[in-house]
């Protein structure tokens, strides 16, 4: 079983920059293909960004390139997420997930398997 646990959210200016943490439990953290995933109120869950396990190659949603930096740190087992020039539309809650089946292809999200609870990222105008 995985735990995960974000932190780092906030309330943030447009333009301003927040950092995003996960950390998560188990032995084998190094094998996770990592994703952020965020939801806005009355929207559906959507994928912004995701981190391989195999060589730390990264993917991300359109909406976030340029912006956002996703890295691991596998010694600490912890994901981050850097989100830089924060718009109004990136306001919702930011949930991190690990799929461990070692896949190759990237995981959708069904794919995943353990998610952490979110927290909150709200930016003002």
């Amino acid at each position: 079983q995985v735990q995960l646990v974000e932190s780092g959210g906030g309330l943030v200016q447009a333009g301003g920059s927040l950092r995003l943490s996960c950390a998560a439990s188990g032995r084998t953290f190094s094998s996770y293909t990592l994703g952020w995933f965020r939801q806005a109120p009355g929207k559906e869950r959507e994928f912004v960004a995701a981190i391989h396990w195999r060589g730390g190659i990264t993917n991300y949603a359109d909406s976030v390139k340029g912006r956002f930096t996703i890295s691991r740190e596998n010694a600490n087992n912890t994901v981050y997420l850097q989100m830089n020039s924060l718009k109004p539309d990136d306001t919702a809650v930011y949930y991190c997930a690990a799929d461990d089946s070692t896949r190759w292809r990237w995981p959708l999200m069904p794919d995943y398997d353990y998610w952490g609870q979110g927290t909150q990222v709200t930016v003002s105008s």
